[in-house]
């Protein structure tokens, strides 16, 4: 059963950083390309990095240089370093494939709160 458990998360001031965590299982972590994905309130989930297996990496514009997606093989575990934090990055985050497949789910994601 394809799950995933997302950690990490908090409540920072603007500058700070967080490390997030998404322990997957063995199915998730067989997909190439697994990603973090954010939702703000009232806003559509967007992807904010991504990477595969051999180390390819994507960031949305907007946390280029900011932040740092990581994961390991061995463990099973997706990671996404956020450092100088801004208030636009408050969100709900969560830990995904990139491919969609039939009863692709989400997990309870971890919320990350910035403040001013």
């Amino acid at each position: 059963q394809a799950q995933v458990v997302e950690s990490g998360g908090g409540l920072v001031q603007a500058g700070g950083s967080l490390r997030l965590s998404c322990a997957a299982s063995g199915i998730i972590f067989s997909y190439n390309g697994l990603g973090w994905y954010r939702q703000a309130p009232g806003k559509q989930r967007e992807l904010v990095a991504s990477i595969t297996r051999d180390g390819n990496t994507f960031y949305l514009g907007s946390v280029k240089g900011r932040f740092a997606i990581s994961r390991d093989n061995v463990k099973n575990t997706l990671y996404l370093q956020m450092d100088r934090l801004k208030p636009e990055d408050t969100a709900d985050y969560y830990c995904n494939t990139l491919a969609s497949y039939p009863g692709r789910s989400w997990g309870q994601g971890t919320q990350v709160t910035v403040s001013v």
